[in-house]
């Protein structure tokens, strides 16, 4: 008589490589399951410190570790490396550029994407901040600027080109505004001839009434006051009209205004990944105006106690009436739940009940500056800046990764040198620069020599 094949063991298929998916599979390694990762980056990102390598203080092998690398030895996981496309719920199937995939649990946390509320025409003059292609995509029309200010004549050009905007006063707008004010005044100081980088203005843009709006209002103060010490120009009730190759149209009590600049930078608002909208569809689940999945108790949706939505696409108002904040604490709280949940059910025990736990807020501004809400008790200064050190590297994804950033942020700390500011992308190839010099007339103006200091 042939013994009855074995039963396989449920299949939980986890979309997105972030802070919720990570941590999910990582909850997931002693259940009685197999586990797939899906994502079509094969790296885990961290994400609170893409604004150091978009200002050249960091690399982006720094704050990225590969997905194979961190789960090599957890034998109930498989990484697979593709594209999500839509889902079958009813088949309980995930449609992937590789194929579908089958689940018996199935985890989406594929994270958010820029905002530009209605205005998506911005993005090619005010790029955001979310993905390693964001971050040097910046880096090199930050560096830029100074390059061509260095070779321009004209100084009203010459002045746009020293001109910096950026669109939000949260903690991503504020982080960038402090490390632009530190490259103009002190990392760039002694490389140029004709310019005086110091002579960089950055402004920072905020709809609001106050930057940091989701800190206690005693820290937006003291965040102002380090944002104005560092040289940054604060504009708050001030809406942001237009963007163009010109500058930003911007309109507040004081009537509309045109600043002139080269380099808008965009910090002012995330929507969920286009995914939600495919999972919505997939089960008429109801979305939110940022196009994410209003999600039950469980983080599952209405109907659906098999699938489960995390982090950035989930709107999770259980708790205080309010979503849950779009950051890392979150998500891993949430993936870390959704993976004891899964486990219980598993095993025959009761659901176990999810407690955000605020373990408080930081940001930091520049330089030994940052303000702190942990549990109610609120500082600033250079013991916050240390705490968001620490942090900061206790969550990044590995120990090899965490040494690098401690090692540099020693060494910019030290001498002011930001030694990844690299320009790099949009380099005309071999053949574009050989198709330049068979031209008969020239492709630019000769250069003057803009004034000495």
């Amino acid at each position: 008589m042939t013994a009855p094949a074995a039963k396989s063991r449920p299949r939980v298929v986890v979309v997105g490589g972030g802070f919720a998916g990570l941590n999910a599979v990582k909850a997931l390694k002693r259940s009685p399951v197999d586990v797939i990762l899906i994502d079509r980056r094969n790296f885990h990102l961290f994400q609170p410190l893409l604004y150091q390598v978009a200002t050249g203080g960091l690399s982006p092998a720094n704050i990225a570790a590969p997905l194979r690398w961190i789960f090599s030895r957890q034998q109930n996981c498989e990484v697979m490396l593709a594209e999500v496309v839509g889902f079958d719920l009813d088949l309980k199937r995930v449609h992937t550029t590789q194929g579908d995939v089958p689940y018996d649990y199935l985890i989406v946390a594929a994270g958010s994407r820029h905002s530009y509320f209605g205005r998506d025409d911005w993005a090619q003059f005010a790029p955001g901040l979310k993905t390693i292609e964001d971050a040097t995509d910046i880096r090199r029309r930050v560096y830029s600027a100074f390059e061509q200010a260095e070779t321009e004549s004209d100084p009203a050009v010459r002045r746009a080109l020293l001109n910096f905007a950026i669109v939000g006063g949260g903690p991503t707008g504020v982080e960038l505004a402090g490390a632009l004010a530190e490259i103009a005044r002190h990392s760039l100081k002694h490389d140029f001839r004709q310019i005086d980088p110091a002579e960089a203005s950055i402004t920072l843009v905020e709809a609001g009434n106050r930057v940091l709006g989701s800190f206690p209002e005693d820290l937006s103060k003291k965040a102002l006051a380090t944002l104005h010490n560092l040289g940054v120009h604060v504009r708050t009730g001030t809406m942001v009209t237009a963007i163009d190759q010109n500058g930003i149209e911007m309109k507040s009590t004081l009537g509309a205004e045109h600043w002139p600049t080269k380099t808008v930078l965009w910090a002012a608002g995330v929507k969920a990944s286009p995914l939600g909208k495919a999972l919505a569809s997939a089960c008429t689940a109801a979305i939110d105006r940022a196009g994410r999945l209003i999600v039950e108790k469980d983080f599952s949706l209405a109907g659906r106690p098999d699938v489960f939505v995390l982090g950035d696409m989930s709107s999770y108002s259980h708790q205080g009436g309010k979503p849950l904040p779009g950051v890392a604490q979150p998500a891993i709280q949430e993936g870390r739940f959704v993976a004891k949940l899964i486990t219980a059910r598993l095993r025959g025990k009761q659901d176990p009940t999810f407690h955000y736990k605020d373990l408080g807020n930081l940001a930091t501004i520049g330089r030994s500056a940052a303000v702190a809400d942990i549990k109610g008790v609120h500082f600033s200064g250079f013991l916050a800046w240390w705490l968001w050190l620490l942090v900061h590297l206790m969550h990044i994804a590995n120990f090899r990764n965490r040494l690098l950033v401690l090692t540099q942020w020693a060494w910019n700390y030290c001498t002011h040198d930001r030694s990844a500011r690299l320009i790099t992308g949009d380099v005309p190839s071999d053949d574009d620069l050989a198709a330049l010099q068979n031209l008969a007339i020239p492709t630019k103006p000769a250069i003057t020599p803009a004034p000495t200091k």
